[in-house]
Order: structure tokens, then sequence, then C-alpha cells
């Protein structure tokens, strides 16, 4: 029926590196625990678990800003395969309940649920369950937002945390984000909020009041979509199938690097490490990339387009070296080197599934 609202679900896990951390090692429960990289070694914040988050403790927060808020702080390396494991097995349950399930990183995804159920209320049931499922099959904690559309379920599963679960029901969406800061909304970011409050705008609410040609006036076609979304209205449908666009890998260095050959071995590493993600992806790069930032965090970006797309590492280190050569300031200390493979398509001789 065309008339009939969607039923949609936004499931974020809690502090989820953290929590698998805790689930591995029980002593940890109830600790202040930050999965990262050490603080002398310039390592940022992973995730945090919630009483660490008491102290003012935040995912890309420096770590070692971090342990100055809180200095008890027990910190735990990155363990990322252990992470992957964790989010299939939540994943397989999304699955099993929706053919329709769009995963959005390792902690979150999208469930449409709108040809599971006869009434949209049966869908609340349906969430409830999952959430039920995750605590007791996996172990983890997850927060929900169920919601007419996409923008509204994920703001609603942000509303309570942590293990929270918020319905909004179809009509209540522009109620529901009235009261809310406008950095709730998708694009609107640090300069756009600061130029809403500019205009006496700090809410969804006071933003909603505003006409749309005024915003896109302002904001150009931005406008248009803020207006759209202020009133809780998102038209984008769950994608079960997203086109990976590149793979990279980056490392900051525990210390400043300015000698040529550190650096080079430093590019080769990292060019190991994208043609191996290549070859999982079973994908090949037609572009390469660098990333160079300096002590003083001016970040430089360069790439060059290859003769034949590779997963070669040899090759990928090569065109690597090049962008490097061209782009390094000698003797001009590195914070920061990453590379990328980008513009990714099946091998030669590999067709699409689709």
């Amino acid at each position: 029926m065309p008339d009939r609202p969607l039923a949609i679900v936004h499931l974020d896990l809690d502090a989820f590196f953290a929590a698998v951390e805790v689930l591995e090692n029980p002593d940890l429960a109830g600790q202040p625990v930050l999965v990262g990289g050490r603080p002398e070694e310039r390592g940022v914040v992973a995730a945090a678990s919630y009483p660490a988050r008491a102290f003012g403790v935040r995912s890309a927060m420096p770590m070692y800003r971090a342990v100055q808020l809180c200095p008890h702080a027990i910190i735990v390396p990155p363990r990322h395969s252990l992470y992957r494991d964790y989010s299939h097995r939540v994943m397989d349950i999304l699955h099993q309940t929706s053919s329709l399930v769009e995963q959005v990183s390792i902690d979150e995804a999208y469930l449409d649920l709108t040809d599971e159920v006869a009434a949209w209320e049966e869908a609340v049931e349906i969430a409830r369950r999952l959430q039920e499922r995750v605590r007791d099959g996996v172990g983890l904690s997850a927060s929900l937002g169920v919601a007419t559309n996409k923008l509204v379920a994920k703001v609603a599963s942000d509303h309570d945390k942590p293990g929270g679960l918020t319905v909004v029901r179809p009509g209540e969406e522009a109620a529901f984000l009235a009261p809310l800061p406008v950095r709730v909304l998708w694009g609107v970011g640090p300069v756009t909020a600061r130029h809403l409050a500019e205009i006496g705008v700090t809410t969804v609410g006071e933003l909603a009041q505003l006409p749309e040609q005024d915003l896109c006036t302002r904001f150009g076609r931005h406008g248009a979509e803020m207006a759209r979304q202020a009133r809780g209205i998102d038209h984008r449908p769950v994608i079960t199938e997203h086109e990976r666009k590149s793979v990279s890998q980056e490392c900051t260095f525990a210390h400043d690097l300015r000698d040529p050959e550190a650096l080079r071995r430093q590019l080769w590493r990292l060019s190991q490490g994208v043609a191996r993600r290549l070859r999982q992806a079973e994908m090949v790069a037609g572009t390469v990339a660098i990333k160079l930032r300096y002590a003083d965090f001016t970040t430089l970006t360069r790439q060059m387009s290859l003769a034949v797309p590779t997963d070669d590492e040899r090759m990928i280190y090569r065109a690597a070296l090049v962008l490097l050569r061209r782009a390094w300031q000698r003797d001009r200390p590195v914070r920061l080197l990453g590379v990328a493979g980008r513009h990714l398509t099946p091998p030669a001789g590999q067709l699409p599934l689709f």
C-alpha cells in the first residue's frame, strides 16, 4: 500500500570495542576501559566504556587527554579481528530477522521491517526481541530506534543510551526532533550549526519554522535538505549493498620521522597492508593515493592513476613512493603517513555478479 508508513529500525551497539573487551575479560566490568593506542605513542581513543565516559572521555580523543581526564583508566590495545567476529554474530541475527539489512559500520545497521509486519506496532516488538537476542545470545548491549525513516530511527537510537529502545510513531517525527539541537541532522556540522546560531536557530524545531526558500538562499541545495529533515522527512531506502570505493591504511608515528629510509620502510609496510585488503575484497585499484601529515598538523593528499589496476604491493609501493618524493619537503618531520587504493574494480577476467 503506497500510504503505508515504513517500519525502520536502527541498531547501534553500545561502546562496542570496549564492551567486547569486557566480555573477553570480565575483570574489566565496571571499570573505565579505553580501547586505543598508548598516550606516549600519540594514540587516540577508539572506544570508551561508559564508566570512562563519565569522566568526559570520548571516541577520537587523543589518548593523552583521555588519561588526563581519567587517570585510572585501563588502556587496552584494539583487536579488530575479534571485533569483526562479534559484529558478524550480531549481523547474522539481524539477517535472520529481515532480508533488508543495511550495515553502515562495524557496530550499527538499519533494518526495514515494513514487509515483515502486518501492523506498524509489530515492528516495536520485533526490535525489542532483537535487543534481547543480541544481549542474551552475544552478550552485548544495543540501543535501538524505531521510526518511519532512517533519519529519525538513527536519532532515536542515540536518544536513550546505553540499552535504550526509543519509538517514534508515524506522525510524531517532527515533534520528536523539535527540541533537539540542529547537530542531530545529517550534514549539519559545526560550521553550519554556527551559521544557523547566528540567525537564532539552535534547535530542529526552530529550523523547521524557517521558510525553505530562505534556507535555500543561505545554504543552497543543502538548505532544502535541511528543511525536509527538520520536518522529519527522509525518503532514503535501506540499501542492502554498498559499493566499496577505496581501501586505505595509515599510521601515526610515536615520534616524528624525517629520515627518508624510515619513511620508505613505513610506506612499504602500508602498501603491503593496502594490497592485502584489496585481495581480501577481491578488488584492484586504479588509483594510488598517499596522505602526509607534518608535525604541525598540515596535511597533504596526493594521488596518481595507474596504467593497469592492481592489487600488487610492489606496484602500489612504487606509485606511493613517487607521490611521497613529489609531496614531502625533505627534513620536514612527518607525523602521519597513509596509503590508499581508489577507483576499485573487480580483477580483469572476473565479471561482477550483477
